[in-house]
């Protein structure tokens, strides 16, 4: 539940003009504001699950997009019956000035591709249908410079092989892999809450820049209780975190019984090390490896 100072989890990304939201539970779009970020650029909204606290919000953030005028089309991205769901929730927002898209998930682990990057949903252990999610962007190796030169490839080529076009020239074909070298590390981001710790999480998660986890309870003795309701301790995640080898791990998804987070990261950070007690408005800017 949202409390005085702490709202409720949402995550949103952006890259390259793209805006992507992950949850939307009340408040949500207050919390944006106060980050001092606008709703009108998510082009993609994905949902973990349709409990109140990771959906609820929507119908306002909608609106609140109509009112800045939009009218770019909006994606929908969630487990079956997003468009009954969501249907029922606009019941109170029947009006809007741009087209709502659905794209309802049926798979175990399944892969959205965009031009720019990924998006990889995959089931987690919730008492209810729950998924995780990758923002996957992969690198294409270094343009050779030297090879298009042997190859004899004018200059004016160059940028469509570089982004993964075939050229025909005087009936010759030149494909990519003739003038890239190796793919480059590229970035990976992993959001999950409401779950069981799973393999399944821990291969989605495998050598992430940033893993998001949901952390239910930092109290040792909530095992139990996590257990029950199909939540997630702080130390469950840090072993995830570990195992996967990511590289950063950010708790989330606070129990409201649970005023002071920080209070258990020293526990936490004897499992992994580098793991943070996330906070409302907690930002990072991820950057590739240089070459």
């Amino acid at each position: 539940m949202p409390l005085p100072y702490r709202w409720l989890t949402s995550l949103m990304m952006r890259y390259n003009g793209h805006g992507i939201l992950i949850d939307c539970g009340e408040g949500t779009q207050i919390a944006m504001k106060e980050k001092g970020w606008s709703p009108k650029p998510i082009d993609i909204m994905c949902f973990t699950h349709y409990h109140a606290d990771h959906i609820s919000g929507l119908p306002g953030m909608l609106l609140t997009m109509g009112n800045a005028e939009r009218t770019e089309p909006l994606l929908l991205i969630g487990p079956k019956g997003l468009q009954r769901v969501v249907s029922a929730l606009r019941v109170i927002a029947p009006e809007l000035p741009f087209e709502i898209e659905y794209l309802e998930l049926t798979e175990n682990s399944q892969v959205i591709s965009f031009p720019d990057f990924k998006l990889e949903a995959f089931r987690v252990n919730h008492n209810v249908v729950c998924y995780g999610y990758n923002m996957i962007i992969d690198r294409v190796g270094k343009f050779q410079v030297e090879k298009a030169l042997e190859l004899g490839l004018e200059k004016r080529f160059w940028n469509r092989l570089q982004k993964g076009e075939t050229v025909e020239v005087e009936g010759r074909t030149y494909t990519p892999d003739m003038v890239l070298g190796a793919p480059r590390k590229g970035l990976k981001v992993t959001y999950t809450t409401d779950s069981r710790p799973t393999e399944s999480i821990v291969n989605h998660a495998m050598n992430a820049d940033l893993f998001i986890c949901e952390g239910m309870y930092g109290e040792p003795d909530k095992e139990e209780k996590a257990k029950e309701y199909k939540h997630m301790t702080f130390y469950e995640a840090a072993h995830l975190a570990r195992k996967a080898q990511a590289r950063e791990l950010w708790l989330t998804h606070y129990s409201p019984s649970l005023p002071r987070p920080e209070d258990y990261m020293r526990a936490v950070k004897k499992i992994f090390s580098n793991a943070v007690a996330a906070e409302d408005g907690r930002t990072v800017e991820l950057k590739f490896e240089e070459d």
